[in-house]
């Protein structure tokens, strides 16, 4: 990693905050900085767009051939992989999380990667053909890059979703600047040296470490920024659309979820039904801490079957091993924060004010850092707030249903619609619910898998827009109609344009 207050890189140079301003990183175990970053500001981020400004009008990316741009990802994948185990390791310690899962994060990383470069290197060099009705007139509709891209990434899964725009935007032709999170940039200020490392030209790919209220907010507004991409939270991303608005630029946001993982009694009818089920509703909420925007924070669950199975998902819940991600045998790491540790701490507070029924957790483990025990609250219903509003922290509530209908309604009864699941051994209800629910993923008999070349984002207020496959690909194009008339003639609308002799 480039060296520390040095991680703002603008047209091929790393270097400090113009304003000489630094940010310690904190390490969410211990709550002990680690780590020393620049805290860039307006200045740094308008020398940035500059950068990624002249590199799209005047620079080589942009007319570099598809082909050239696709090895160029390879390229990268070859690199994620090679430091797969450092990169995976940095993960874990600046997010929290476990080294599993910073390793499969960088496998992610690498994978879309490699599926970028297969969708730019396979399409129709010469545009889609349309078909005029004449054979004097040749038209087709052509895709070019949007310009310089605004990427803006959230603290959860730096290294991920800092990917799954940079890949698309570059594989597109674009140049960008992108802005993660102040509390988790460490791995992104790698993910832009590898990129430099493989041969991207200098100035195509620029970051500025800093906060969203200065650098976030620059970059949403500014006029020479032709696209912006933001994953975050809802008043955050609201913020970024209004201002992004002034100069009507295209804006992709994906803000979040509050998803429901719904469990017929027919799921659980044999035993090995009845734990695969308690185990992936313990993987939807838990993993990473909740700390997932489309964690499954939200079990609605067939009447008859909630108690037996609410009492098994609550046993293994308090089995499960807290502490430092890159230590053996723990199975979940801490809150990211000391101020997402608060917020935890408040919503189950709320909720059992409000009514709900604490059957594990509930608390923090006794030492040091920003850990929280995964949280069981029975008894929820849509009234409460840790039920309609996103926690971001490991908390399942707990909600019943008697018939298809009213589970369908209880799914959808949120402002969110990122994801959702459901838990049936019926195929035709799997489908028919899958069909009803309206989220923008929907697992059946599974939570959380995700592919590249599949459409990632959600209907409501989880956003607009798309990530990852050909949609999340075309954010990042404009399409041009070319028209051409191959025998121009007069046309002869007005009167007295006829040619004199």
């Amino acid at each position: 990693m480039t060296a520390a207050q040095q991680t703002i890189h603008v047209g091929g140079e790393w270097r400090a905050a113009l304003s000489g301003a630094t940010r310690e990183i904190i390490d969410p175990v211990d709550a002990t900085p680690f780590e020393v970053v620049a805290e860039g500001g307006v200045a740094d981020t308008d020398d940035a767009v500059a950068a990624a400004r002249a590199a799209f009008d005047f620079g080589a990316w942009p007319r570099t051939p598809a082909a050239e741009r696709a090895a160029l990802l390879r390229r990268v994948a070859v690199l994620l992989e090679r430091d797969r185990e450092r990169i995976g390791a940095l993960e874990s310690r600046d997010a929290g999380k476990t080294l599993q899962e910073g390793r499969v994060d960088v496998d992610c990383v690498r994978d879309a990667f490699r599926y970028f470069a297969d969708l730019v290197e396979n399409e129709d060099g010469g545009g889609r053909a349309v078909d005029a009705g004449s054979d004097e007139i040749r038209s087709v509709v052509v895709h070019e890059p949007v310009g310089v891209c605004a990427l803006i990434t959230p603290w959860n899964y730096p290294l991920l979703q800092a990917s799954w725009k940079i890949a698309p935007a570059l594989a597109a032709g674009n140049t960008f600047v992108i802005k993660p999170s102040e509390i988790t940039p460490l791995t992104t200020v790698v993910l832009v040296e590898l990129l430099l490392e493989a041969g991207l030209p200098l100035g195509a790919a620029n970051i500025v470490t800093g906060p969203g209220d200065t650098v976030g907010a620059r970059l949403a507004e500014h006029p020479q920024v032709d696209l912006v991409s933001f994953t975050g939270g809802l008043v955050s991303g609201t913020k970024v659309a209004r201002s992004a608005a002034d100069s009507v630029k295209k804006v992709a946001l994906e803000l979040g979820g509050k998803n429901p993982n719904v469990v017929f009694a027919d799921a659980c009818s044999t035993p090995e039904g009845f734990d695969t089920a308690v185990d992936q509703a313990l993987n939807a909420a838990f993993i990473h801490s909740g700390q997932v925007c489309s964690a499954g924070s939200r079990l609605i669950i067939e009447e008859p079957l909630r108690d037996r199975f609410v009492a098994e998902l609550s046993r293994r819940a308090e089995l499960i091993r807290l502490g430092r991600g890159t230590d053996a045998g723990v199975e979940c790491g801490p809150l990211v924060s000391a101020a997402q540790l608060a917020r935890t701490e408040a919503y189950v507070a709320s909720a059992l004010a409000e009514g709900a029924a604490l059957r594990a957790g509930g608390g923090r483990p006794a030492g040091p850092g920003y850990f929280f025990r995964p949280t069981v609250l029975d008894r929820c219903h849509r009234g409460m707030r840790v039920v309609r509003e996103e926690v971001f922290g490991p908390v399942l509530t707990v909600e019943t249903f008697r018939t298809e209908e009213e589970a369908v309604a209880l799914a959808n009864d949120t402002e969110y619609g990122l994801a959702g699941a459901v838990w049936t051994s019926d195929e035709h209800r799997a489908r028919r619910v899958a069909g009803l629910l309206r989220h923008g993923t929907v697992w059946i008999n599974d939570f959380h898998p995700y592919l590249p070349q599949a459409e990632w984002g959600g209907f409501g207020k989880s956003g607009i827009g798309r990530e990852l496959g050909p949609g999340g690909f075309a954010e990042y194009r404009e399409a041009k109609h070319i028209y051409q008339n191959l025998a121009p003639r007069p046309v002869r609308w007005f009167a007295g344009t006829t040619a004199k002799g």
